[in-house]
């Protein structure tokens, strides 16, 4: 129904607002319509703060008894930090709950039949395929236990991310860094080799204009860095702490264990990690379970090409942001995005699905879902 879709429509809308806010839980966002018209609307801003269909019914008030919800996601059945927004929803006297993806989390969901028992209709599934893009971080880490992958990387139209001599900055505009800025922001987690952090000596925390981000805090993710042999120089600039952007170094068995204490002395996190056997360095596979039982929902990696190479052969990048400048920099030598193995025939290479494309200045972004050949996921 077209007014179904356009009211779950700006539920999304209003979820996106507290982007990067409300980890462990999912973004979410509510709607109450009455007589056609919106009474209330609201939507999750915080962890540990009221849910979107508080919110919303909070603002509909009296108007709510008898009005039809829409929200992005089932609503919760159980007691939390907050308390179920089922009940919420039975005392305003709502007659209609719609809503896009049925809660996975064995410990909120059956909110939907809680509703039918005490006679409130409900609809599933308008707008899913949307709602499921807005909360796949959750999503994704509730049915795997691992973090969701994004890949983001910078190049020329030859496919260059530097050139020969190693120098990079910058290859994309300012929009362009704006919008890699506004990606950092929503995830939980940002990942780097130690080559990248030896050649570039980056910060990786948030940096966007105070109007973008307002009224919401800068939240910079946990910066994670892939260093299996204690390769990071200790005067790093992403190995100084602060209370807003926390660095956790992954290595193996290979570190030193002086490296490792002077590591820790200055409150990073060192995580010693299984080795894969073929290349010596950290196992993917470990890492990313180590991550997930840390709660981190989103992983957002950054470089550099071995990184990169060593994800895209486990077939563990879940989504790709890749920004195109119109230059040329030529240089037989000069790196691509992604290294790796790599495949034997083309039949087996990985693509994009779900493509959007985003002009930014000069600049393109293009960025999907990857499909491997187990079909996209």
């Amino acid at each position: 129904m077209p007014a179904h879709n356009h009211y779950m429509q700006r539920a999304i809308a209003l979820a996106k607002q507290a982007s990067g806010q409300v980890t462990p839980n999912p973004l979410v966002g509510c709607v109450v319509v009455k007589d056609d018209q919106i009474v209330g609307e609201g939507y999750h801003q915080a962890y540990g703060q009221a849910h979107a269909e508080v919110n919303a019914l909070t603002k509909a008030g009296e108007q709510a008894k008898g009005a039809t919800v829409y929200v992005t996601l089932e609503p919760c059945s159980h007691t939390g930090n907050t308390p179920p927004c089922t009940s919420a929803i039975i005392h305003a006297g709502v007659s209609r709950v719609v809503y896009a993806v049925a809660d996975p989390n064995p410990q909120a969901s059956g909110g939907a039949a809680l509703l039918r028992e005490h006679g409130i209709e409900t609809i599933h599934g308008i707008e899913e395929n949307a709602a499921q893009h807005l909360a796949r971080f959750f999503l994704h880490h509730i049915k795997t236990k691992t973090p969701y992958v994004l890949a983001k990387y910078a190049c020329s139209l030859d496919g260059k991310i530097a050139c020969h001599t190693g120098h990079s900055q910058w290859i994309t505009g300012a929009l362009a860094r704006q919008r890699g800025h506004e990606l950092r922001q929503s995830v939980d987690g940002i990942l780097v080799g130690a080559q990248t952090v030896i050649d570039d000596n980056p910060s990786l925390t948030v940096r966007l204009p105070e109007t973008m981000i307002a009224p919401k805090a800068i939240r910079n993710p946990i910066r994670f860095v892939l260093d299996s042999t204690g390769r990071v120089p200790l005067d790093s600039a992403l190995l100084q702490q602060s209370d807003n952007a926390q660095t956790q170094v992954l290595t193996t068995e290979q570190m030193a264990a002086d490296h490792m204490n002077c590591l820790q002395e200055q409150g990073v996190t060192v995580t010693r990690l299984d080795t894969d056997s073929n290349t010596q360095r950290v196992s993917i596979p470990a890492m990313l379970k180590v991550l997930g039982e840390q709660g981190v929902q989103s992983l957002m990696v950054e470089g550099g090409q071995a990184v990169l190479g060593a994800l895209l052969d486990e077939q563990a990048i879940n989504e790709t942001w890749a920004f195109f400048a119109p230059k040329f920099i030529g240089g037989a030598t000069a790196p691509g995005p992604i290294g790796g193995n790599g495949i034997d025939a083309m039949p087996k290479a990985a693509s994009l699905c779900n493509v959007v494309h985003e002009q930014l200045g000069d600049d393109w972004l293009i960025r999907g879902d990857m499909q491997y050949m187990r079909g996209c996921d």
